[in-house]
């Protein structure tokens, strides 16, 4: 018996906060940001997509709600899930992480390209 009470008494995990989605406006590229908000919109900040009013308008063009796709969370691998596994792993990296391995290893070709007037 003394085993069920002391189970009891343990705290409950926090519920995760619910992971909301991205969208972008198929019109002019604007990205929605759940967790930014709309500022000029009066939209507040954690306000998922599906709970923006019909009457908000994107900032950019003006289109309406119904002219944003759904992107995904923040964060997430790029492409589509069936080909995460294949390649040589950067298929996982999310476009921040690629965009940094691009233009570093272009940053790192220019420095090697200029070491070589140093050889006079």
């Amino acid at each position: 018996m003394s085993e069920q009470t002391s189970e009891s008494n343990l705290p409950e995990p926090a519920p995760e906060p619910p992971k909301l989605d991205r969208y972008e406006c198929r019109s002019c590229g604007y990205i929605y940001e759940p967790t930014k908000g709309d500022s000029a919109g009066r939209i507040a900040p954690m306000t998922a997509f599906r709970d923006i009013p019909i009457t908000w308008r994107c900032p950019v063009c003006g289109a309406r709600p119904n002219q944003f796709q759904n992107i995904g969370v923040t964060g997430k691998a790029s492409g589509f899930k069936e080909n995460l596994g294949y390649g040589f792993g950067v298929n996982v990296l999310t476009p921040g992480q690629k965009n940094i391995l691009i233009f570093g290893g272009l940053a790192l070709a220019f420095l090697f390209f200029i070491s070589l007037y140093g050889l006079h």
